[in-house]
């Protein structure tokens, strides 16, 4: 009875893809195996000196840094980030939480990780979107690294103005300061996995490192979903 009425349940609300609107199968969850196959992994957790670490060379000190898949526009990549963000489909960022922890399962330099930390928001956005991004994220990560998130000891002091049309310079000035830690011994000491959405200039990353430096002993590495 309990099948039928699931099977009635899809026929009048079909559970489709996000991506392609297709129908989804079993062990399917918001997108399709199909579209998330054909995301444009960028494969730098496997490798040191990637393109990610890179960016953060001279800012702080990265232990290891990667990012899932490259951002393009008018992609699925940008469509489910889009639809993260912005249309409450949190799940989305949970989905490719875990596609990422599989990735980072794979490679050596994320077997040590203490802690996932997400970016924090200030709690005015986060009471208007009503969830955070970045620890929607966290949580698919923790369930295939087995490693707790923290959500709560990086903290956003200030609400700072949207990132989106800043450049460079505009980026690092407006991201200055902005965040602190409620208890820094509970960062002492401990590896911490600081994970965002996309990566654009780093400037919020790097304002978080600069946070969770202030923590005796505490190494940080960076992961986000996308690459830009």
């Amino acid at each position: 009875m309990a099948h039928l009425l699931q099977h009635l349940i899809h026929l009048i609300f079909p559970n489709l893809c996000l991506v392609c609107n297709e129908n989804l199968v079993g062990g399917e969850e918001s997108v399709c195996f199909s579209c998330l196959s054909k995301l444009p992994y960028t494969d730098f957790h496997l490798h040191s000196a990637n393109e990610v670490e890179k960016r953060f060379w001279g800012k702080f000190p990265v232990e290891h840094a990667t990012s899932l898949y490259h951002y393009k526009k008018a992609t699925a990549g940008q469509y489910l980030l889009h639809a993260l963000k912005y249309k409450g489909e949190k799940q989305v960022g949970t989905l490719l939480g875990r596609q990422l922890g599989l990735h980072l399962s794979q490679s050596p330099f994320y077997q040590d990780i203490d802690l996932i930390v997400p970016v924090p928001l200030h709690p005015k956005k986060y009471r208007k979107r009503g969830y955070n991004q970045s620890e929607c994220i966290c949580d698919g990560i923790a369930d295939v690294l087995q490693a707790p998130v923290d959500a709560t000891n990086l903290v956003r002091l200030i609400e700072n103005p949207t990132q989106t049309r800043k450049g460079v310079y505009e980026r690092w000035e407006n991201t200055k300061g902005i965040f602190g830690l409620v208890d820094a011994s509970v960062f002492a000491g401990k590896h911490i996995l600081l994970v965002d959405d996309v990566l654009t200039t780093g400037s919020t990353l790097e304002a978080c490192a600069q946070a969770i430096l202030e923590a005796p002993n505490a190494r940080i590495s960076v992961v986000t979903l996308a690459l830009a």
